[in-house]
């Protein structure tokens, strides 16, 4: 275990560097300047040539990559945005929060859901609940989060969307999590406010995880439900609840969490379209912005953690199949040494 955790510790760390090294040259191939996009057409020559000179951008891109590198190992510096007058660091804080707070809301809904609408699949195969399950995930793969906000937002017209509380609502707070920490604090207005901002964007981001982990779960239950020791299960006059639950239901539950981490990786990329359909003032908001504005060094930031947040969740998704199945840590290991 402790030989696979290493391993897999020295393959984050260059998988990373590689995503931010494309974001990093990608940015930059992008034909704008954003010094113009500030200043306009009309900018004097020599103010451009000192913007350029003041943020690096006049010297070879090999040597802008190694000095952010530089700065970022040195003293966890991601550089200044060019266009809010704030660290990096400070915007990211400001809203990343916001995502995290929608992420799990969203797997709140999708994770539940999807496992139950698998096994139900599976112990009903081939009837009316397993095709009304599957009928629902292919609509939920298949439809666009954007259309399923756009068609919420018209649906549901008295739910609030584009913020996370009301105008004019104030409460003690010392971070950004508004409702993690108002939990904490046990204002309860407060709470049942940002639930109620919360819904629209949630529902619509879980539909495709959900409609992911249905499938999955449903493919892992039939498997094992076909299994010897299943049948056997059934033979001793065990209630179908204790057959599917504590026989089936663990030993399905592999592929079940690894598609559940994948997708719990797969909600930041999608939360860039939810959040910019409902307005959400998050991470996805952050991003579209700085790529409209080719602002290099909020982009790099934010790809940065985005990239961090897939390898921790990879990373997770290996630890906890290494706690349900030891043997995968021992093939991992082997693999890598037959590799080198």
């Amino acid at each position: 275990m402790t030989r696979f955790l290493a391993w897999r510790l020295a393959v984050c760390i260059p998988t990373t560097l590689v995503a931010l090294s494309i974001a990093f040259i990608g940015i930059r191939l992008i034909p704008n300047n954003p010094i113009l996009a500030r200043f306009g057409q009309h900018a004097v020559p020599q103010q451009v040539q000192a913007e350029m000179i003041r943020h690096g951008w006049d010297r070879p891109l090999y040597e802008q990559l190694g000095g952010f590198v530089k700065d970022l190992v040195l003293r966890g510096d991601l550089g200044e945005s060019f266009f809010h007058n704030e660290s990096v660091t400070d915007g990211l804080a400001r809203v990343f929060p916001a995502t995290v707070e929608l992420t799990l809301a969203a797997l709140v809904i999708a994770l539940p859901l999807g496992i139950v609408s698998g096994i139900v699949a599976a112990v009903w195969k081939d009837r009316w609940p397993d095709r009304l399950c599957m009928a629902g995930s292919l609509v939920g793969i298949s439809v666009p989060v954007f259309f399923i906000g756009i068609c919420l937002i018209y649906a549901l017209p008295n739910m609030p969307t584009g913020r996370r509380l009301p105008p004019g609502v104030f409460y003690d707070r010392s971070t950004e999590f508004v409702l993690f920490e108002s939990l904490l604090r046990g204002q309860w207005h407060v709470v049942a406010l940002a639930v109620k901002h919360l819904c629209l964007p949630a529902i619509a981001l879980s539909t495709i995880p959900a409609a992911m982990v249905a499938r999955v779960a449903r493919s892992a239950m039939l498997e094992v439900l076909n299994a010897d020791y299943i049948r056997t299960a059934w033979a001793k006059g065990n209630p179908r609840w204790r057959v599917v639950l504590c026989h089936a239901l663990p030993n399905a539950a592999i592929p079940i969490v690894e598609i559940s981490g994948l997708q719990t990786g797969q909600l930041l990329a999608g939360a860039v379209l939810t959040e910019t359909v409902f307005s959400w003032p998050g991470l996805g908001q952050y991003l579209v912005h700085a790529v409209q504005q080719s602002d290099y060094n909020v982009v790099q930031g934010t790809t940065l953690l985005i990239a961090a947040l897939f390898v921790l969740v990879n990373l997770t998704i290996d630890l906890l199949h290494c706690g349900l199945d030891p043997r995968f840590a021992e093939r991992g290991v082997a693999n890598a040494a037959n590799r080198v």
